[in-house]
């Protein structure tokens, strides 16, 4: 199964976040970003914690989400 078929815009992925690979539980366009709240289509998706198992829209998003881990 092509993880983008069959959903619309509209449908919010659930995945797994690996080191260096997500795996998609709930298919979906998008993931939400964990500090921004904003939509990151998962053809774009480059930067997540594996410990958290969030993602983030760049890499000043990214740096963000890793500062809140340590305090």
């Amino acid at each position: 199964m092509n993880p983008f078929d069959s959903m619309s815009a509209d449908d919010e992925a659930i995945l797994d976040y690996g080191d260096a690979e997500f795996h998609i539980v709930k298919p979906g366009a998008y993931v939400k970003c964990a500090v921004t709240g904003a939509h990151i289509p998962l053809k774009v998706l480059k930067y997540w914690n594996v410990d958290k198992q969030e993602a983030y829209i760049d890499a000043m998003a990214a740096m963000k989400g890793f500062e809140l881990k340590s305090e």
